[in-house]
């Protein structure tokens, strides 16, 4: 993140004694990326947060792959995918790479009962349908529907929903998400033609400290195994914290569309890059004004990239038979575009009120079990007239 933040109680200068009111230390941690290189943060804790008690069992969460080398464009309905009240169990992958993994949730219950950390991926959420209240321990964030909540590796955390019809669209990544650079200065600040700026983002507030002594469960996903840990305190201890690194909330309602007399290509809807794929929102927009503009996106080869597109709402336009929920997949190595007839029906129109998240990776996604579980089997043929 690449603005500066705090919440609670720090000292004025870093790695010096911290003492709390009635006597002993507050315990530093440094929460960081990239080594001692990236992004961080310092954060101040009641107890040392080093006090794992047990480890109970590791069991494998690797997706099963079912098209390992894929050349087939793909449409997965994604509200086919059955509901569970566990917030991991209802994590489903549908398409991975060693970049990242992409996938869908529909949890109906709270995550209470323990607590996650990804020790492997930074996550990005897209709240679909819900609402409610991302608790981390370096503060929570609310959420509602068209909100991107961005979560740095390493964060302990559990999720309130006051919903329980719950929509979840979900990439796990590799790398740090970043805004992109173009849109910033040297320093980080983003420049006066972003399509967003730090007045946007949804910081972490909030700060729950607990000093509490116990067994506390804590699952931690790592290299494809999910370890239950139990730690001897409570996770969310932390008095206070500076820095830059912590999870932070983005509404694709806030999102400021770049248009232009001719049709634009997918970089101006470009929300967040990482080293291995780049994240687009699309979202209500007027169209192209030349008096002989074609709003529909041309064909284009999909030399480089995979596209994932996760619809949300909306009228999308350059696609017909699509619903809330679908994903599609135009893998790399055959070239799209829109679907007949949409580019002559586009021809005239002034606006568009799609809603879309689009995904391109830079390396090829395979397919899981899951995924081909509500793919609808023909979308590759869609493009014949």
């Amino acid at each position: 993140m690449p603005i500066y933040h705090k919440l609670g109680d720090f000292p004025q200068k870093r790695h010096v004694q911290f003492e709390k009111p009635n006597g002993g230390f507050y315990y530093e941690q440094l929460f960081g990326t990239e080594g001692f290189h990236g992004h961080a943060s310092l954060l101040y804790h009641v107890h040392r947060p080093t006090q794992v008690k047990e480890v109970l069992r590791s069991y494998s969460v690797e997706p099963e792959i079912a098209i390992d080398k894929n050349i087939k464009s793909l449409l997965l309905k994604g509200f086919e995918l059955q509901p569970k009240d566990d917030f991991l169990e209802s994590r489903t992958d549908m398409l991975v790479n060693n970049e990242c993994i992409i996938g869908l949730a529909a949890p109906r219950k709270s995550l209470r009962e323990y607590f996650y950390k990804n020790a492997d991926a930074d996550e990005m959420l897209f709240i679909h349908k819900g609402k409610g209240k991302l608790r981390t321990f370096m503060g929570n964030i609310p959420f509602e529907y068209g909100d991107y909540l961005i979560i740095p590796r390493g964060m302990i955390y559990q999720i309130d929903f006051e919903t329980s019809d719950n929509r979840l669209f979900y990439v796990e990544s590799t790398s740090p998400f970043y805004t992109p650079k173009r849109y910033k200065n040297a320093s980080g600040q983003h420049l006066e033609h972003s399509p967003f700026c730090e007045r946007d983002f949804k910081l972490p507030e909030e700060l729950e400290t607990y000093d509490e002594k116990g067994d506390f469960l804590i699952k931690i996903k790592k290299e494809g195994m999910m370890h239950e840990v139990v730690y001897a305190t409570h996770p969310f201890d932390v008095v206070g914290w500076d820095g830059y690194n912590f999870p932070y909330g983005f509404s694709i309602h806030n999102f400021e569309p770049i248009t232009g007399r001719v049709h634009l290509p997918p970089p101006i809807h470009q929300t967040f890059e990482t080293t291995g794929f780049v994240v687009c929102s699309f979202c209500p927009r007027l169209y192209d004004y030349h008096p002989k503009s074609i709003p529909a996106p041309y064909n284009h080869s999909n030399i480089d990239s995979d596209e994932v597109l996760y619809y949300v709402d909306g009228d999308f336009m350059s696609r017909n038979n699509i619903e809330q929920g679908h994903i599609t997949l135009h893998p790399k190595g055959i070239p799209h575009g829109p679907a007949p007839g949409a580019m002559e029906r586009s021809i005239g129109q002034t606006e568009t009120q799609e809603l879309a998240v689009m995904v391109d990776t830079f390396r090829p996604l395979k397919v899981t079990k899951a995924a081909m579980g509500i793919d609808d089997g023909k979308y590759y043929k869609s493009w014949v007239e």
